[in-house]
């Protein structure tokens, strides 16, 4: 492999990463911590247009492997990623190249998310001053096949797409006005797979966004959020497997969705539908001048 002379920036970025990380998916079910999907989902917070803070490394004209910076404003994520989602072949070349555009940041806070089976990749990050932050979650996965039916929607309430809606994207107060924007420069989006379920008032209740994959025939669940006064009503459960029934269309033959540890909700209301979990990860964090 050799290093990009000239780091990809913005859209010519998105690209190789989603075809880094379905290069990755391909070459292992379950391996690996992120999809395609969830680099196009940050996208919408980061269009990465600085050139320092992502590297690609390429294998006969493919990216093979990567180091990404993701900015959230108080804070940067740093992730490794390599094609075959076996980073203990390329750590020792990567993993240099993070600290260096670490340190660039300054004092800014940064974060690094470990699976527990990835001992090579724990191992550096603590040498290299990380500690365990005490956040961690699972990624869970379902046979497409095995999904549950989907659930009843209580009376009163609709389910509808962003094909039924040309409005403020429901999206908007927790993520920018920008969302809608952001989400339709992504490959992977798609506005039927974009899902909300209204109130008799017209209030969105609860929201979910699908992704189908059909490179990786991966389907992934992200976001998901029911508000607080429409909790326990069972519109999470319907958003959730009516999705799941729309990425089995078309075309997902496995669906995977994530939740924080602490976030009994989310665990419940995933294992309840089937999804069984991977290795726990942990995220571990450091100020880039530790």
């Amino acid at each position: 492999m050799q290093l990009r002379e000239r780091q990809p920036c913005g859209a010519e970025y998105l690209d190789y990463v989603t075809l880094l990380l379905q290069r990755a998916r391909l070459a292992s079910p379950t391996r690996g911590v992120w999809e395609a999907a969830d680099f196009q989902w940050w996208w919408r917070r980061d269009q990465h247009g600085d050139p320092g803070r992502q590297f690609f490394w390429f294998d006969d004209g493919h990216p093979a492997a990567a180091v990404i910076l993701t900015s959230w404003g108080d804070r940067f994520s740093c992730d490794l990623l390599s094609a075959d989602n076996d980073l203990s072949r390329v750590l020792g070349t990567l993993w240099p190249v993070a600290l260096g555009a670490v340190d660039a940041l300054g004092d800014m806070p940064v974060e690094v998310t470990v699976r527990d089976d990835d001992t090579a990749m724990i191992d550096a990050v603590v040498a290299s001053g990380f500690a365990a932050t005490g956040e961690a979650g699972a990624g869970t996965w379902l046979p497409a096949a095995d999904r549950p039916p989907v659930s009843p929607i209580p009376d009163g309430f609709r389910l509808a797409d962003r094909s039924d809606s040309r409005g403020t994207h429901h999206l908007v107060p927790r993520n920018g006005t920008q969302v809608a924007e952001r989400l339709a420069e992504c490959s992977l989006y798609r506005r039927d797979l974009d899902l909300a379920v209204y109130a008799p008032d017209g209030q969105v209740a609860g929201y979910g966004l699908f992704w189908a994959d059909p490179f990786t025939g991966v389907g992934l669940v992200e976001p998901m959020r029911t508000h607080d006064r429409y909790q326990g009503m069972g519109l999470a459960r319907h958003v959730l497997t009516a999705g799941l029934n729309r990425l089995a269309a078309r075309g997902c033959s496995r669906l995977k969705v994530g939740y924080t540890f602490g976030n009994d909700a989310s665990r419940r209301l995933y294992l309840g539908a089937g999804f069984r979990p991977e290795p726990p990860s942990r995220v571990y964090g450091r100020n880039s001048t530790a």
